[in-house]
């Protein structure tokens, strides 16, 4: 697949020329509308699962040995992710209130104005994609730890009458499931703020012939 790298030089050229006015505001508009509205939706469904985890980890988490619930240190990274993708949900629902003001010349913003919102959600999705990928890792490594602990021909077997827990409980597979998903929706966010990003340091022709 061949990318087209005068999109990086646009990126460089919105830049080198502050306060620009917007080159195609009603395409512009549209876009940041379109894919603002899409993108809410999408991770307020995606946002169902981790939220439930989340509330089982933080109220109906069983106390340990000592009569204490504690929560480790990946679990403070799932609620900064799960923050963090709160939060990109919000600023997709900042894009459609900017897709309004696009489209009115009266308030309409500058294209730095346009291009810094759009960079915000870029670096929440890659730091978010970051939470996720180290969750991923250590949630499978825990689950892949567990199972290379069984010997040879054992086969998983639920809790039996004397209290002793199984290697891998359905919660493990609940765990994994929301990671993958809040990854999925961190990579959804991450798109479509790089379109919209594209879109809004789109230069006319004739611009662009005098600033080569």
């Amino acid at each position: 697949l061949r990318f087209p790298l005068n999109k990086f030089r646009l990126l460089r050229m919105s830049t080198d020329y502050p306060n620009q006015p917007i080159a195609y505001p009603e395409q512009l508009s549209r876009d940041f509308s379109r894919l603002g509205t899409l993108g809410f939706w999408i991770q307020i469904v995606l946002l169902i699962i981790p939220l439930a985890l989340l509330l089982y980890v933080l109220v109906l988490r069983t106390p340990g040995p000592d009569g204490t619930s504690s929560i480790g240190f990946m679990n403070y990274l799932s609620i900064a992710s799960l923050a963090l993708l709160v939060f990109t949900t919000f600023w997709f629902y900042r894009y459609i209130g900017l897709a309004k003001k696009i489209a009115d010349p009266a308030h309409r913003p500058s294209r730095d104005s346009v291009t810094n919102t759009s960079w915000i959600g870029i670096w929440a999705g890659c730091i978010g994609i970051c939470f996720s990928m180290i969750l991923l890792f250590n949630t499978v490594g825990q689950l892949l730890i567990a199972l290379l602990s069984l010997p040879p021909g054992v086969v998983i077997a639920p809790s039996d009458a004397a209290g002793s827990t199984g290697f891998v409980t359905a919660a493990d597979a609940v765990t994994l499931l929301s990671v993958i998903i809040v990854l999925t929706a961190e990579l959804i966010v991450l798109g479509l703020s790089i379109w919209l990003l594209f879109q809004a340091t789109r230069t006319p022709k004739a611009v662009a012939s005098t600033t080569a």
